[in-house]
């Protein structure tokens, strides 16, 4: 496998200082980007899926374990604050559960039969879609995962750093990440594991946008959960709806803290249930709401 093999650019790295260190690192993460462009299609066509399959009431899931399963939960936990999803929507699975986030349960990645059990407790459907992660390709947790998916007629989409491999062959939407041997051989967590935050970041992103989450390039369905988000919420009012400091802040306490709420009561002149009734019709979409 590519992600195991030794880097020829890096083979004289523990001779360096660390300035000569961090420049070979700097020099390879480079080429991530370029890898993750060379797979925009099958991004794109992942995200048509999901998508889909969300509006018909399913749900996005990741299966990984290691620094990939880590990812996944990553990019679906920050999904909530950042889109306000409920809770169940996106998911993330990790071999080993919740333990392995902050310990190194490495034996877990062979768990086949934990792979399946995670997904039947999921309740995994026909309406949802899996994302299998894994650096190598082959990680016998996340392929037990597809296998099910297979069974159940939920939509299998593979993320791998090696190809042809298994996770690929066994997904209806392969999206190869070919990044090529590590700076320190093996170590995935390193160019692989960037190469696949930046597809979960396009993934999860594209999808929300397409679910009508943004407006522009805003993130309008913020959960303001603290006082940081707070004040982007009553940023996005007034630059939206054009009013004070003083106006948006009543308006999101009568919009029960919506930004996409308060900006078309302003817009509109309504009151939140009116509001509510007109996002209700167009399926959340601020756009066709206010133009």
């Amino acid at each position: 496998m590519l992600t195991e093999q030794s880097n020829p650019n890096t083979l004289n790295i523990d001779q360096l200082d660390a300035l000569g260190i961090v420049q070979a690192i700097n020099r390879e993460d480079r080429t991530v980007a370029e890898v993750v462009g060379a797979a925009l299609p099958q991004i794109a066509q992942a995200v048509d899926v999901i998508t889909a399959r969300m509006q018909a009431g399913g749900r996005l899931i990741y299966m990984g374990a290691g620094t990939s399963g880590r990812l996944g939960v990553l990019d679906a936990v920050e999904c909530m604050p950042t889109y306000s999803t409920p809770p169940g929507l996106v998911v993330g699975l990790l071999a080993g559960g919740d333990q392995a986030l902050t310990h190194s349960i490495e034996g877990s990645e062979d768990d086949e039969a934990a792979g399946r059990a995670d997904l039947v407790a999921l309740k995994l459907n026909a309406q949802d879609a899996l994302v299998g992660i894994a650096a190598s390709g082959r990680t016998p947790y996340v392929l037990a995962g597809m296998r099910y998916a297979a069974e159940v007629g939920a939509a299998r989409i593979g993320i791998a750093c090696n190809a042809p491999a298994p996770l690929l062959e066994a997904a209806e939407i392969a999206i190869p990440l070919v990044v090529g041997p590590e700076v320190i051989a093996g170590s995935t967590r390193m160019k692989s594991g960037s190469a696949q935050k930046m597809a979960l970041n396009m993934i999860s992103t594209a999808t929300m946008i397409r679910l009508g989450k943004v407006y522009g390039n805003l993130m309008v369905d913020v959960q303001p959960s603290n006082s940081k988000l707070e004040g982007r919420a009553r940023g996005l009012v007034m630059r939206v709806a054009g009013v004070d400091e003083t106006t948006a802040t009543d308006l999101l306490a009568r919009a029960s803290r919506s930004v996409k709420l308060a900006i078309v009561m302003a817009k509109r002149g309504v009151d939140a249930e009116a509001g509510r009734a007109l996002l209700d019709a167009a399926g959340g979409r601020l756009r066709e709401v206010i133009g």
